[in-house]
C-alpha cells in the first residue's frame, strides 16, 4: 500500500500545481472580454477570435480543475443519507462510487474524445466562424481533463482503502481555514488599530 499512497501524493502534487495556475484561466478569460467590450464600443471592432478564446479559456479552466476540485472535497453531494451514517460507510460508498461511476466514466471519455482531438489536429480544423479559431487545442482539453480527473480518482480510491485498513487519518477530513472575507476583515482592522495607534501617537 505504501507504493500506492506515494503515488497517490504525486497525483495530488500534480493537481495541486495544476489547480493553482489553470486559475488564471479565468482572470486572463475575463480581461478579453472586457477589452473586446471596450474596443466594440469605442472603435466599434470586434471578431470571432475573441469570443471564441474566451469560451477556450473557460472550457480549458472547467475541464483542467475537476480534479483538483475533486482532491479538494468541493463536488456537488447530495448527502441527505450520506451525512448520517459512519465514517466508514462513507468511505465504503465514497469506494463504490469511485470504482462504478466516476472512473468508468472518466475511461469512456478519454477513449471517445482522443480520436475526435486528434482527428481535429491531424485536419487543421477551423472554427466555421469568420476570424474563428483552429479547434484542436479545445478538443484537447476532453481528454487531457478527464486524465486528470482519472487520476485523482484513482488517488482517491487509494486514500480511502488506506483510511479503512487504518494507515491513514480520514482523507475526507478538512483543515479548518479562515476565509477570504474573513482574511480581509482582519487585514481591514489591523489597518484601523495601526492608523488609530499612529494618531495617539501624534
Amino acid at each position: 500500500m505504501q507504493p500506492l499512497l506515494k503515488f497517490s501524493k504525486l497525483v495530488d502534487a500534480l493537481n495541486r500545481f495544476v489547480g493553482k495556475y489553470v486559475i488564471w484561466l479565468i482572470l486572463a478569460s475575463t480581461v478579453i472580454s472586457a477589452v473586446n467590450a471596450v474596443v466594440r464600443k469605442a472603435f466599434n471592432y470586434s471578431s470571432n477570435a475573441f469570443l471564441e478564446v474566451q469560451w477556450y479559456l473557460f472550457a480549458a479552466t472547467f475541464l483542467l480543475c475537476a480534479a483538483f476540485t475533486l482532491l479538494n472535497g468541493e463536488h456537488v453531494k447530495i448527502d441527505v443519507l450520506y451525512s448520517r451514517w459512519s465514517k466508514k460507510a462513507q468511505t465504503w460508498i465514497d469506494v463504490f462510487g469511485l470504482t462504478c461511476f466516476l472512473m468508468p466514466f472518466c475511461i469512456a471519455i478519454i477513449w471517445f474524445s482522443t480520436p475526435f482531438f486528434l482527428k481535429g489536429l491531424y485536419s487543421g480544423e477551423v472554427s466555421n466562424n469568420a476570424g474563428g479559431l483552429i479547434r484542436w487545442p479545445v478538443y484537447a482539453m476532453m481528454p487531457l481533463g478527464f486524465g486528470l480527473l482519472l487520476l485523482q480518482g484513482i488517488s482517491e480510491l487509494i486514500k480511502r482503502l488506506a483510511f479503512l485498513q487504518g494507515l491513514i487519518d480520514d482523507p475526507t477530513e478538512k483543515l479548518v481555514e479562515k476565509t477570504a472575507e474573513e482574511e480581509l476583515a482582519e487585514a481591514i482592522a489591523k489597518l484601523a488599530e495601526e492608523k488609530a495607534a499612529k494618531a495617539g501617537a501624534v
